[in-house]
Protein backbone atom coordinates (compact mmCIF):
# COMPACT_ATOMS: atom_id res chain seq x y z
CA UNK A 1 0.00 0.00 0.00
CA UNK A 2 2.59 2.57 1.08
CA UNK A 3 4.01 4.16 -2.05
CA UNK A 4 1.42 2.60 -4.36
CA UNK A 5 -2.02 3.55 -3.03
CA UNK A 6 -0.96 5.41 0.13
CA UNK A 7 1.39 8.38 -0.14
CA UNK A 8 4.85 7.63 1.22
CA UNK A 9 7.59 10.25 1.15
CA UNK A 10 10.11 7.62 2.27
CA UNK A 11 8.68 7.68 5.80
CA UNK A 12 8.74 3.89 6.13
CA UNK A 13 12.37 3.84 5.07
CA UNK A 14 13.15 6.44 7.73
CA UNK A 15 11.38 4.36 10.38
CA UNK A 16 13.51 1.39 9.36
CA UNK A 17 16.70 3.44 9.56
CA UNK A 18 15.80 4.76 13.02
CA UNK A 19 15.09 1.26 14.31
CA UNK A 20 18.33 0.02 12.76
CA UNK A 21 20.34 2.81 14.38
CA UNK A 22 18.65 2.40 17.76
CA UNK A 23 19.36 -1.34 17.97
CA UNK A 24 22.99 -1.46 16.91
CA UNK A 25 22.53 -2.53 13.30
CA UNK A 26 24.24 -0.99 10.31
CA UNK A 27 22.56 -0.43 6.93
CA UNK A 28 22.37 2.51 4.55
CA UNK A 29 19.36 3.95 2.73
CA UNK A 30 20.12 2.07 -0.49
CA UNK A 31 20.23 -1.28 1.27
CA UNK A 32 16.98 -0.64 3.14
CA UNK A 33 15.20 0.74 0.08
CA UNK A 34 16.03 -2.45 -1.83
CA UNK A 35 13.95 -4.37 0.73
CA UNK A 36 10.87 -2.15 0.63
CA UNK A 37 7.72 -4.19 0.09
CA UNK A 38 9.08 -7.18 2.01
CA UNK A 39 7.54 -8.58 5.17
CA UNK A 40 8.99 -6.21 7.76
CA UNK A 41 10.44 -8.84 10.07
CA UNK A 42 12.21 -10.40 7.07
CA UNK A 43 14.15 -7.15 6.68
CA UNK A 44 15.59 -7.50 10.19
CA UNK A 45 16.21 -11.21 9.73
CA UNK A 46 18.21 -10.39 6.61
CA UNK A 47 20.20 -7.61 8.25
CA UNK A 48 21.00 -9.55 11.42
CA UNK A 49 21.92 -12.63 9.38
CA UNK A 50 24.43 -10.44 7.57
CA UNK A 51 25.73 -8.95 10.84
CA UNK A 52 25.85 -12.08 13.01
CA UNK A 53 24.88 -15.13 10.98
CA UNK A 54 21.64 -17.03 11.47
CA UNK A 55 23.31 -19.58 13.77
CA UNK A 56 24.56 -17.00 16.24
CA UNK A 57 22.97 -17.65 19.66
CA UNK A 58 21.74 -14.05 19.85
CA UNK A 59 20.29 -13.97 16.32
CA UNK A 60 16.61 -14.48 17.19
CA UNK A 61 16.81 -12.13 20.17
CA UNK A 62 18.40 -9.36 18.11
CA UNK A 63 15.84 -9.76 15.31
CA UNK A 64 12.98 -9.51 17.79
CA UNK A 65 14.54 -6.51 19.53
CA UNK A 66 14.94 -4.57 16.28
CA UNK A 67 11.50 -5.58 15.06
CA UNK A 68 9.87 -4.50 18.33
CA UNK A 69 11.48 -1.06 18.13
CA UNK A 70 10.44 -0.80 14.49
CA UNK A 71 6.80 -1.71 15.17
CA UNK A 72 6.53 0.85 17.97
CA UNK A 73 7.92 3.59 15.73
CA UNK A 74 5.81 2.52 12.76
CA UNK A 75 2.54 2.36 14.66
CA UNK A 76 3.18 5.77 16.20
CA UNK A 77 3.90 7.18 12.76
CA UNK A 78 0.71 5.89 11.17
CA UNK A 79 -1.44 6.92 14.11
CA UNK A 80 -0.15 10.51 14.06
CA UNK A 81 1.10 11.35 10.55
CA UNK A 82 -0.97 12.98 7.82
CA UNK A 83 -2.18 10.17 5.57
CA UNK A 84 -3.43 10.54 2.02
CA UNK A 85 -3.98 8.34 -1.03
CA UNK A 86 -1.44 8.57 -3.82
CA UNK A 87 -2.29 10.56 -6.93
CA UNK A 88 -4.98 8.74 -8.89
CA UNK A 89 -5.67 6.01 -6.33
CA UNK A 90 -9.24 7.02 -5.49
CA UNK A 91 -10.05 7.58 -9.15
CA UNK A 92 -8.74 4.10 -9.93
CA UNK A 93 -10.82 2.54 -7.15
CA UNK A 94 -13.94 4.30 -8.44
CA UNK A 95 -13.30 3.25 -12.04
CA UNK A 96 -12.81 -0.36 -11.00
CA UNK A 97 -16.00 -0.37 -8.94
CA UNK A 98 -18.01 1.12 -11.81
CA UNK A 99 -16.67 -1.51 -14.19
CA UNK A 100 -16.92 -4.60 -11.99
CA UNK A 101 -13.16 -4.94 -11.49
CA UNK A 102 -12.13 -6.23 -8.07
CA UNK A 103 -9.54 -4.27 -6.08
CA UNK A 104 -7.33 -6.08 -3.57
CA UNK A 105 -4.72 -4.21 -1.55
CA UNK A 106 -1.70 -6.30 -0.55
CA UNK A 107 1.00 -4.97 1.74
CA UNK A 108 4.26 -5.86 3.42
CA UNK A 109 2.84 -4.31 6.59
CA UNK A 110 1.61 -6.61 9.32
CA UNK A 111 -2.11 -6.62 10.07
CA UNK A 112 -2.16 -4.14 12.97
CA UNK A 113 -0.56 -1.35 10.96
CA UNK A 114 -2.58 -2.27 7.88
CA UNK A 115 -5.76 -1.80 9.90
CA UNK A 116 -4.59 1.55 11.28
CA UNK A 117 -4.06 2.81 7.73
CA UNK A 118 -7.33 1.40 6.38
CA UNK A 119 -9.30 2.88 9.27
CA UNK A 120 -7.73 6.33 9.00
CA UNK A 121 -8.29 6.54 5.24
CA UNK A 122 -11.85 5.22 5.48
CA UNK A 123 -11.01 2.15 3.42
CA UNK A 124 -12.18 -0.28 6.10
CA UNK A 125 -15.70 0.81 5.14
CA UNK A 126 -17.82 -2.11 3.99
CA UNK A 127 -15.25 -4.80 4.82
CA UNK A 128 -16.15 -7.77 7.01
CA UNK A 129 -14.00 -9.57 9.59
CA UNK A 130 -12.23 -11.44 6.77
CA UNK A 131 -11.38 -8.12 5.08
CA UNK A 132 -13.74 -8.77 2.19
CA UNK A 133 -16.28 -6.30 0.85
CA UNK A 134 -19.76 -7.16 2.06
CA UNK A 135 -21.66 -4.00 1.19
CA UNK A 136 -22.09 -1.75 -1.82
CA UNK A 137 -20.36 1.18 -0.12
CA UNK A 138 -17.01 -0.64 0.22
CA UNK A 139 -14.06 1.31 -1.21
CA UNK A 140 -11.95 -1.79 -1.88
CA UNK A 141 -12.87 -5.46 -2.25
CA UNK A 142 -10.14 -7.16 -0.24
CA UNK A 143 -7.18 -6.50 2.05
CA UNK A 144 -4.26 -8.89 2.49
CA UNK A 145 -1.31 -8.20 4.79
CA UNK A 146 1.98 -10.04 5.22
CA UNK A 147 0.59 -11.40 8.50
CA UNK A 148 -2.00 -13.36 6.54
CA UNK A 149 0.43 -15.53 4.56
CA UNK A 150 3.34 -17.88 5.14
CA UNK A 151 5.74 -15.76 3.10
CA UNK A 152 5.56 -12.12 2.07
CA UNK A 153 6.96 -10.53 -1.06
CA UNK A 154 8.76 -11.24 -3.28
CA UNK A 155 6.93 -14.58 -2.93
CA UNK A 156 3.50 -14.59 -4.63
CA UNK A 157 1.57 -15.75 -1.54
CA UNK A 158 -0.37 -12.51 -1.00
CA UNK A 159 -1.51 -12.42 -4.62
CA UNK A 160 -2.69 -16.02 -4.40
CA UNK A 161 -4.56 -15.37 -1.15
CA UNK A 162 -6.28 -12.32 -2.64
CA UNK A 163 -7.30 -14.44 -5.62
CA UNK A 164 -8.69 -17.12 -3.32
CA UNK A 165 -10.67 -14.59 -1.30
CA UNK A 166 -12.13 -13.07 -4.47
CA UNK A 167 -12.83 -16.43 -6.16
CA UNK A 168 -10.38 -15.77 -8.99
CA UNK A 169 -8.90 -19.03 -10.25
CA UNK A 170 -6.61 -17.83 -13.03
CA UNK A 171 -3.64 -15.54 -12.40
CA UNK A 172 -3.94 -14.55 -16.06
CA UNK A 173 -7.01 -12.53 -14.99
CA UNK A 174 -4.98 -10.46 -12.50
CA UNK A 175 -3.06 -7.20 -12.89
CA UNK A 176 -0.54 -6.53 -10.13
CA UNK A 177 0.86 -3.04 -9.62
CA UNK A 178 3.30 -1.73 -7.04
CA UNK A 179 6.13 0.68 -6.37
CA UNK A 180 8.87 -1.77 -5.34
CA UNK A 181 11.02 -4.41 -7.04
CA UNK A 182 9.41 -7.01 -4.79
CA UNK A 183 5.99 -6.09 -6.23
CA UNK A 184 7.24 -6.81 -9.73
CA UNK A 185 8.94 -10.03 -8.67
CA UNK A 186 5.85 -11.31 -6.85
CA UNK A 187 3.65 -10.50 -9.83
CA UNK A 188 5.93 -12.31 -12.24
CA UNK A 189 6.23 -15.26 -9.86
CA UNK A 190 2.44 -15.48 -9.63
CA UNK A 191 2.10 -15.47 -13.41
CA UNK A 192 -0.27 -12.50 -13.52
CA UNK A 193 -1.51 -10.98 -16.76
CA UNK A 194 0.45 -7.78 -16.15
CA UNK A 195 3.12 -7.05 -13.54
CA UNK A 196 3.30 -3.27 -13.47
CA UNK A 197 5.40 -0.78 -11.57
CA UNK A 198 4.46 2.71 -10.45
CA UNK A 199 7.22 5.32 -10.38
CA UNK A 200 5.90 7.91 -7.93
CA UNK A 201 6.53 5.80 -4.82
CA UNK A 202 9.72 4.52 -3.22
CA UNK A 203 11.58 3.61 -6.43
CA UNK A 204 12.38 5.45 -9.63
CA UNK A 205 11.42 4.45 -13.14
CA UNK A 206 15.01 3.38 -13.80
CA UNK A 207 15.18 1.21 -10.68
CA UNK A 208 11.92 -0.55 -11.47
CA UNK A 209 12.54 -0.91 -15.18
CA UNK A 210 15.74 -2.84 -14.43
CA UNK A 211 13.54 -5.79 -13.43
CA UNK A 212 11.21 -7.92 -15.57
CA UNK A 213 7.96 -5.98 -15.96
CA UNK A 214 5.03 -5.30 -18.27
CA UNK A 215 5.18 -1.54 -17.91
CA UNK A 216 6.11 1.23 -15.49
CA UNK A 217 3.38 3.84 -14.98
CA UNK A 218 3.78 7.39 -13.63
CA UNK A 219 0.93 6.88 -11.10
CA UNK A 220 -1.67 4.22 -10.31
CA UNK A 221 -4.23 6.52 -11.90
CA UNK A 222 -2.63 5.84 -15.27
CA UNK A 223 -3.83 2.25 -14.95
CA UNK A 224 -7.33 3.45 -15.84
CA UNK A 225 -6.42 4.06 -19.48
CA UNK A 226 -4.69 0.70 -19.64
CA UNK A 227 -7.77 -1.03 -18.25
CA UNK A 228 -9.94 0.63 -20.88
CA UNK A 229 -7.83 -1.09 -23.52
CA UNK A 230 -8.24 -4.58 -22.05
Amino acid sequence: MAGTSVRDDREVEMVFLNAIKNTGLHADEKEVNAMMGWSKIKVFQTLWAKALGERHPAFAEKVNESYQVFTELLEHHYRTADLAPTVGALELFAFCKQNGIKVALTTGFYRKVTDIILERLGWMQGLNADYLAESADAIIDCSVSSSDVAEGRPAPDMIFLAMKKLNITQASEVINIGDTPSDLLSGKSAGVKLALGVANGTHTYEELNALPNDGILPTVGHLIELLKQQ
